[in-house]
């Protein structure tokens, strides 16, 4: 949520530099934080219930919070999901998958559960196997940076899915331009968290690359506080853009993955 709500001011007016105002004039949450508070409420209802009823729970909490928050900047076919009255999966490989999955890392007992919750989250939409592999590998690199795996192993767990990570950012800073896709915005928001040397840290070097900004940013920052924690003043204001029903539902996940 930090990285979607201080990289929204970016995202159609990039920022390639680590040197910034944290949280900015005219920060506020978008798509990406409504969706990452719908899978956690998704979790918290669905995860005990089987695929089935988990993957109902997605469809179900995505569709309430989406149509509660409606101008938040979904696209175009997302929006179209949103309000269709039979939604189905679009075979999209969008980075929205990989924007909302950080809780399915935060909430498994195991890598291989972090893998599969992260599935059942993109199948109900971005159902195209990029579109999965993107939610797969940032719920995955999730849950390693929560229990104690290194930089190296959650650098090889990411490239053994797929992804090329042999780039530093300053090779593509000037270059790495808006993309949507889960190929080009997972691997970026991976060397962004590895490069980093503390959380805010890795949310300036998310917001440095360009590109799209707050999805990056959003992606990065969920490995990054399972890595690091979240510095309590970040976290408080973080919590202050959000309404109360998202910030209820925030700390509701929060205080059932800490018991």
């Amino acid at each position: 949520m930090t990285g979607d709500i201080v990289g929204s001011i970016y995202e159609f007016n990039n920022h390639r530099s680590k040197q910034f105002e944290l949280f900015g004039k005219g920060c506020c949450f978008t798509d990406d934080t409504v969706m990452t508070v719908a899978v956690m409420q998704a979790l918290l209802y669905g995860a005990r219930g089987g695929d089935a009823e988990l993957s109902a729970q997605f469809v179900r909490q995505m569709r309430t919070l989406g149509r509660e928050y409606p101008d938040s900047g979904y696209g175009i076919r997302f929006s179209s999901w949103l309000f269709s009255e039979e939604p189905k999966p679009y075979n999209s490989f969008g980075n929205g998958s990989a924007m909302r999955v950080s809780p399915c890392g935060f909430y498994a007992d195991t890598v291989e559960e972090a893998v599969h919750l992260a599935r059942l989250s993109a199948e109900v939409t971005h159902n195209h196997p990029e579109g999965v592999k993107g939610a797969e590998v940032t719920a995955g690199a999730v849950f390693l940076a929560r229990t104690g795996a290194d930089k190296a192993e959650i650098r090889r767990f990411v490239e053994e899915k797929g992804y090329n990570l042999q780039f530093a950012l300053d090779e593509i800073r000037e270059t790495y331009s808006f993309n949507e896709t889960c190929q080009d915005t997972v691997p970026q928001a991976v060397v962004a968290f590895l490069e980093s040397s503390d959380f805010e840290d890795a949310i300036r070097c998310a917001i440095s690359v360009g590109g799209d900004s707050d999805t990056l940013a959003a992606i990065t920052g969920g490995i990054a506080e399972a890595f690091y924690g979240i510095p309590k003043h970040i976290k408080e204001k973080t919590l202050s853009y959000l309404p109360e029903d998202l910030r209820q539902i925030t700390e509701n996940f929060y205080r059932a993955i800490a018991e």
